[in-house]
């Protein structure tokens, strides 16, 4: 496994202030006993604070291991989930390029920018990609995370190849076009299914040929072509 970088600095905490250090410094501990057990991966989860990525209403839940509206009938995925499925593409290897596929509010981008040297994250809806812009803005890192307004399910050819793909939506299948832009040996997690849904991680094995498996069971909002202004 690669070697664990050192620590990022906490982000900025905002409103919270001190009290949501000890709240995210819970959460990882929570992640651990889920689990997550690379270091790269709790660091970064402790360095972003979650609660600046929610609705002031529901700040004080932003640590609870809970999906959270973010408007648009979308939502913040709970953090054990974001944690898996980072965990999931890093596990014995340090992507440098990597593509999230649904940006929503920009948490998931955030903790990956904390990891990754080059983040790219896609985003469908005009009104999440402006409140995902404001947010990574806010905490500094709009030059660590190329942010799209576009069609998650094409992803970005003009990018491509990707190290790792984190797809942030469910589909019945994984759009073909992602499984093309993985590097040699790079990987694709994503929720696959409608009401019964599951974690699939892919891999890369060959110029066609890709490796598959089923993770956990989880529940994501669908995956949905085009863009919506």
């Amino acid at each position: 496994m690669p070697r664990a970088p050192a620590q990022p600095a906490p982000l900025a905490s905002g409103n919270l202030g001190l009290n949501s250090d000890r709240l995210r410094q819970a959460m990882v501990q929570r992640l651990r006993t889920q689990g997550i057990v690379d270091e790269r991966v709790l660091n970064a989860m402790a360095a972003v604070p979650r609660h600046l990525f929610v609705d002031e209403a529901l700040a004080s839940r932003a640590y609870e291991d809970a999906a959270l509206p973010i408007g648009h009938s979308q939502t913040i995925s709970q953090p054990w989930v974001v944690a898996r499925m980072i965990a999931a593409v890093c596990e014995d290897r340090a992507p440098a390029r990597v593509l999230e596929v649904g940006a929503g509010c920009g948490y998931q981008a955030a903790v990956l920018a904390q990891i990754v040297r080059e983040v790219h994250a896609i985003e469908r809806i005009r009104g999440l990609y402006e409140l995902a812009r404001g947010h990574l803005r806010a905490l500094r890192l709009a030059t660590r995370v190329r942010l799209i307004h576009g069609d998650g399910m094409l992803g970005v050819p003009g990018v491509a190849p990707f190290d790792a793909i984190v797809v942030a939506a469910a589909g019945l299948a994984i759009p073909q076009a992602l499984l093309d832009q993985l590097a040699p040996g790079g990987r694709l997690i994503a929720p696959e299914g409608s009401t019964h849904q599951r974690l699939v991680l892919i891999e890369r094995t060959g110029a066609t040929a890709w490796s598959r498996k089923e993770l956990e069971a989880v529940r994501f909002v669908p995956l949905r072509a085009g863009i919506q202004s």
